[in-house]
């Protein structure tokens, strides 16, 4: 069995390669699948977004007798029945308790049946209250951002790599990563708040350099490609693949052993307010490995190889192999 650094140097030299390129088809088929099946994911499963995005009440209970989760929910609907109640265990001193947007006069009664559910002063109920208008305008900044982000991303990417066409295969892959880790978010139920937004913002950066590395590899590989170059353009850019994969997979989970050991370990434990976040950059972070080397990187591949000069440098590769003998 070989070690990972024999296999290391295997897929760097070419001897070892995987199709990221020569099965694009079947990645693109996978790929659409997922996407599809998390855009359509919210239809059956409603995304849940926070109330600082939907604006509500909320409560804080302070060193409460018990955390049971239950007394907050059957203490707000025995005030207002019916009302949509979201309970969080947000330290070993505190209960979080979000709820529709309530009058004054509810608010106060609410307040009163924690106190007494949870067994505490009034003074220990502290209330807050978030308008539509604010939500309208978290909502509203966040989709700003992520267009800009992505409006940047597209214009330095073709700067820096002189092409287009590396920034669209980019975005295309960005576009992925987000549409899958949000559809995951829905799937379990996890409701997108302003620490998932940023940390959907951090997967994308992630993503980015993910991208840009083996992208970089890439433009050295076929920038090589001269008429002495045995490889046709589709195969010097699945080369620089395989020579990134393992860089990449080492970076993958350096990058998911931290977040996975604070969503697996220290949510249980208590850390519920960094469920969120460390949820968004765990599956981001996975799917971002994923989409681009089977998605970016053979996107890149299907918008240059029909160019007439690589078409042609890549015609005269192929009849020389056939000329030698050389099998497809």
């Amino acid at each position: 069995m070989r070690s990972m650094s024999q296999l290391g140097n295997d897929l760097y030299s070419g001897k070892t390669s995987f199709p990221f390129v020569q099965r694009r088809r079947l990645w693109f088929i996978i790929a659409a699948v997922l996407v599809i099946g998390a855009a359509l994911v919210p239809f059956i499963r409603p995304v849940q977004f926070s109330i600082e995005f939907t604006g509500g009440s909320q409560f804080t209970v302070s060193n409460p007798a018990s955390f049971d989760q239950s007394l907050a929910t059957n203490a707000v609907t025995s005030v207002v029945p019916g009302a949509q109640t979201r309970v969080t265990t947000i330290s070993d001193q505190a209960v979080r308790v979000q709820t529709d947007q309530l009058g004054s006069d509810q608010t106060q009664a609410v307040s009163a049946a924690l106190a007494s559910a949870y067994d505490v002063p009034s003074a220990e109920v502290t209330d807050s209250f978030i308008g539509p208008t604010w939500g309208a305008d978290v909502t509203r900044q966040s989709l700003w951002g992520l267009a800009i982000f992505l409006a940047l991303t597209f214009l330095i990417l073709a700067l820096y790599f002189r092409t287009w066409k590396m920034s669209v295969a980019a975005i295309i892959g960005l576009v992925d990563v987000l549409v899958i880790t949000i559809g995951v978010y829905a799937v379990f139920g996890f409701e997108i708040s302003p620490a998932a937004v940023i940390g959907f913002l951090t997967i994308l950066s992630y993503a980015l350099y993910d991208t840009t590395v083996v992208f970089d590899k890439v433009r050295e590989n076929t920038r090589e490609d001269g008429e002495i170059s045995g490889r046709t353009f589709a195969e010097s850019v699945n080369l620089a693949a395989n020579q990134t994969l393992i860089r990449s997979i080492n970076t993958t989970v350096v990058a998911v052993l931290p977040v996975g050991a604070i969503l697996f370990i220290g949510v249980p434990l208590g850390a519920r307010t960094l469920s969120d976040i460390s949820l968004s950059i765990f599956v981001g972070t996975i799917v971002a490995a994923y989409s681009t080397l089977f998605v970016a990187v053979p996107m890149y591949a299907l918008l240059r190889e029909s160019e007439k000069p690589i078409a042609q440098r890549d015609a005269r590769v192929v009849a020389a192999r056939e000329k030698a003998g050389v099998p497809a």
